[in-house]
């Protein structure tokens, strides 16, 4: 049986990995909005992602004799300046969920609940390869610009990205 202050932030994490999944959402209409279908593709992927994420920790809760309990999702923003501010709005969201994983192994080692450490390290080694793939597509934005040739060759680029979802493709 999961410890219930366990139970009650994973609950939590559920949440903030489906509104990550909606906000990322929210980015991929913004590109496609603005013609960038490959940086559309790419986030879309996340999206996926993110809701692999969050399905992860409702199945254990459930797995656990725990109940998992939803919660309404906050609204995305829906318009950014350029695609360098989406990156930036981007590593610092990524940032703050791995602030957000951190604390709930500080708190299932404070429960002494070893199992849940133990699948939370998957997620922790999950959050340094986030941030480090939202940091590469920053700092090459920062080099190309908002625009030009740089800008459509890295279009060209983050459309090659595919869903985390077996079998399907972020662009079906």
């Amino acid at each position: 049986m999961i410890n219930k202050k366990v139970e009650t932030t994973l609950n939590e994490q559920v949440n903030a990995e489906i509104y990550s999944s909606y906000l990322y959402l929210s980015m991929s209409s913004y590109f496609s909005s603005i013609n960038l279908a490959g940086f559309a593709q790419w986030m879309k992927a996340q999206a996926l992602e993110e809701m692999v994420h969050a399905m992860k920790i409702y199945d254990y809760i459930n797995e656990r004799g725990g109940r998992v309990l939803l919660t309404a999702i906050a609204a995305p923003p829906t318009e950014w300046e350029s695609p360098v501010v989406v990156f930036t709005a981007t590593l610092e969201h990524e940032q703050k969920v791995t602030g957000l994983i951190n604390n709930l192994v500080d708190v299932a080692i404070a429960e002494k609940d070893h199992a849940t450490n133990i699948f939370l390290q998957w997620f922790v080694s999950e959050q340094v390869e986030e941030e480090a793939s939202v940091d590469e597509v920053l700092q090459k934005l920062k080099m190309v610009g908002d625009q030009g040739h740089g800008l459509f060759m890295m279009d060209r680029e983050l459309g090659a990205r595919t869903s985390a979802l077996p079998g399907m493709a972020a662009s079906e």
